[in-house]
């Protein structure tokens, strides 16, 4: 079950946070390593023969593509789906990482995972005003980019479209309480944003036991900010 809060989230592509939350006792790779390569092969005979121009006009991907543009970016997720239909594989990754790249791949929807023991609850997310900084996976510091969508803990940044995830909250070999979030900017419906949060807990159960259920919401988004009761 998904619990929509504060709004609800339905199919009217209303910008959305969707989040998350699980506890998990890692196990033998293998199911999840053999899903891997079953998605690789599904995407290639989906998109192998998709001209570009109709990949980008795909349901969520179109919505991403025009968010990206107004800051003179391109859809990062996208490029990577297009890779793997061009014969690369998914890249290697810790487990609990690797499922929500999958996820990703598989829906178009941008996703950042946390661990959740090293976030500061509350969770605010809030538009950027240029002023903040934090330090991303790739160990530099980088300020935000004015206008654009974060969200924050007691202690900073963790995540930021553009930007993307944090090193503070990074997952590890060590991780066993996981806190995933997903951005949905306007014109992502609500039952797709759905059904990424449960191929994440899908992807997660091929090598994980839930130590407890997951826990499962979305959280639209009406003004710019708004405090994420995780």
């Amino acid at each position: 079950m998904i619990e929509s809060h504060q709004g609800t989230a339905e199919a009217s592509g209303r910008r959305a946070i969707g989040l998350i939350r699980v506890e998990i006792t890692p196990g033998a790779e293998d199911s999840l390593r053999s899903a891997m390569r079953r998605l690789e092969e599904n995407l290639r005979v989906k998109y192998a023969e998709m001209p570009r121009e109709a990949m980008k006009a795909l349901v969520p991907i179109d919505a991403y593509i025009a968010y990206y543009k107004r800051f003179g970016y391109t859809y990062h997720v996208l490029a990577q789906m297009e890779s793997i239909t061009k014969g690369r594989r998914i890249p290697d990754a810790l487990p609990p990482v690797a499922a929500m790249f999958m996820a990703e791949l598989e829906n178009g929807i941008l996703t950042a995972g946390h661990d959740l023991d090293k976030v500061r609850l509350p969770l605010r997310t809030l538009i950027a005003t240029g002023e903040e900084s934090y330090v991303t996976l790739s160990g530099k510091t980088v300020p935000c980019v004015a206008g654009d969508w974060l969200i924050a803990d007691e202690e900073g940044v963790l995540s930021s479209i553009l930007r993307g995830p944090d090193l503070r909250t990074a997952i590890t070999g060590e991780t066993r309480r996981l806190l995933y979030t997903a951005y949905a900017p306007e014109g992502v419906p609500g039952p797709v944003l759905e059904r990424h949060l449960s191929g994440i807990e899908a992807a997660l159960r091929l090598f994980a036991e839930m130590r407890s259920p997951a826990i499962k919401m979305i959280a639209p988004m009406d003004g710019n900010s708004m405090t994420l009761n995780v």
